[in-house]
């Protein structure tokens, strides 16, 4: 069996930090890492997947984008996460766009090597699995909470979810790109923002947000953030901060 490396970047994956040696020596020499800088497009929609991703630092959205050039986010993956193999076990098509919020670095597979590991090793297809399910309860409680929601409780989960990733309350972000990712004008996050930093829930300053009180944000989140977070935690408990 190949020697693992205990201190190998791969393992700044949560999932890949979660393997066993075994099954993480059958997937390390076939593993590298790339980096990503902020608003690059790693897949559009319809293109073919080749590679699976599993972020360290980098957060990457999926999102659909309409006809008129509006969109949504779907789904977020970070250090908890995979993506690039989910929607691709039959069509090997891209669901959506996968965009890059915040710069890092991932480590990439190519997809028929990811396919073989889920074939060959249970514990990978297992823990492949309960991402899956964890992924589906996300996407589909999204697409509730972008129907039922205010614009501000959306804002505050999606700044958890994303310093949950990312792992700081200093969180690179614009308004041009939460308006992207929430579906609404710029004029309108820009409202939103300015009411959760006179409410002393977070500062503002170029292309930064800054979480000065979790708590607060918590509360003013929408249920969203918990449910999405506990099922996370209850299927992939090893993934969690």
């Amino acid at each position: 069996m190949a020697q693992v490396q205990m201190n190998s970047p791969h393992r700044s994956n949560r999932l890949l930090a979660a393997l066993d040696d075994e099954d993480f020596a059958h997937l390390e020499p076939h593993l590298d890492v790339v980096d990503f800088q902020r608003g690059h497009v790693v897949y559009e929609a319809g293109e073919t997947i080749q590679h699976t991703y599993f972020p360290h630092g980098v957060v990457v959205s999926l999102v659909t984008v309409m006809l008129d050039g509006k969109s949504a986010e779907m789904a977020t993956f970070g250090c908890e996460s995979l993506f690039g193999l989910v929607s691709a076990f039959v069509s090997r098509n891209s669901f959506g766009r996968y965009i890059v919020q915040i710069s890092g670095t991932a480590s990439r597979i190519e997809l028929d090597q990811m396919h073989d590991a889920f074939r060959e090793r249970p514990k990978i297809q297992q823990l492949v699995l309960r991402f899956t399910e964890a992924l589906l309860a996300q996407t589909l409680q999204s697409v509730a909470c972008n129907a039922t929601h205010s614009v501000e409780a959306r804002c505050c989960r999606w700044i958890l979810s994303t310093r949950d990733r990312w792992a700081s309350d200093e969180l690179p972000l614009t308004h041009e790109f939460l308006s992207e990712m929430l579906g609404v004008q710029r004029s309108t996050v820009s409202a939103v923002t300015r009411t959760l930093h006179e409410s002393g829930l977070i500062n503002q300053s170029r292309g930064v947000i800054t979480i000065t009180n979790r708590r607060g944000l918590e509360e003013t989140s929408c249920e969203c953030y918990e449910v999405i977070r506990q099922k996370f935690s209850q299927l992939l408990p090893a993934s969690m901060p």
